[in-house]
């Protein structure tokens, strides 16, 4: 093994402890994780430079998430008029940068704000996209459906429902559970930067999920191959959520290669 390796930080249901300011509130609400494993060295070659795939299991996890974003407001002012609450569906993984910290790496989030989208795009480089979209729930059935219109080059869709089963105590949640949804940082590359913006919230009330019903392009519209059998699976009915601004991913650590893997 190569020496001079990060040991990625330890994973916790709980967030550690809050030391930055907060720039936005938010809340994530009438969530649900889909994920599939994948293949490690198909999910890395889609990531930059400086990122590296997480693993569980020998694998890595590729989630399609369905929210409602509710509420957005910057530090302490009141929520966003009409831009501060929307439909969200992303396609995402999991990342450590080259100092062992665990994170989200976004390959796209699919919302129906094309300001949200500008925003996003220029200030914070994530890869936002313009859609439309539409949540109806009946009872505890939940059907989020996506249709991408912008960027225009493959225009991707997803139609996912479900529904929502018995909840989770803390003492059923799993180990993957933990790996998947107690994340606390994100990674974006903005400006040719590596970028680590720290997240805070209470751990996430879990609820089995069941009647799955899942047609969709997205996964494939980032690189990846169509996901495979059933996703592992969880709903929530949300957490409040605080952001801070990122801190700078350090890129002069010559003696530090790819954090050891399956850490958790």
């Amino acid at each position: 093994m190569t020496t001079g390796l990060r040991q990625r930080e330890q994973i916790t249901a709980d967030p550690p402890p809050w030391d930055r300011r907060a720039v936005m509130h938010q809340r994530w609400s009438e969530l649900a994780y889909f994920h599939w494993r994948y293949d490690p060295e198909t999910v890395q070659r889609l990531l930059p430079a400086g990122v590296f795939v997480d693993t569980f299991d020998g694998a890595a996890w590729v989630g399609l998430i369905p929210f409602e974003m509710r509420d957005v407001r910057l530090g302490r002012m009141p929520p966003v008029p009409r831009l501060g609450s929307f439909i969200e569906v992303n396609v995402r993984t999991y990342v450590t940068d080259a100092l062992g910290r665990r994170a989200v790496w976004f390959f796209s989030l699919d919302v129906p704000r094309s300001a949200v989208v500008a925003v996003a795009r220029s200030v914070f480089g994530l890869p936002y996209c313009w859609a439309r979209t539409d949540h109806v729930v009946d009872g505890e059935r939940h059907r989020y459906r996506v249709k991408r219109r912008w960027p225009h080059h493959s225009r991707p869709t997803a139609d996912i429902s479900w529904r929502v089963g018995s909840p989770l105590g803390e003492s059923e949640t799993t180990a993957l559970d933990d790996f998947l949804v107690a994340r606390w940082a994100m990674v974006a590359k903005r400006r040719q930067q590596l970028w680590l913006g720290r997240v805070d919230h209470l751990r996430w009330p879990l609820h089995r999920v069941e009647d799955i019903v899942i047609n969709e392009t997205m996964i494939e519209a980032a690189g990846l191959p169509r996901p495979d059998g059933p996703p592992h699976a969880r709903y929530s009915p949300g957490v409040d959520v605080r952001i801070a601004w990122y801190k700078r991913i350090p890129t002069n650590h010559s003696s530090v290669d790819q954090p050891s893997a399956d850490q958790h």
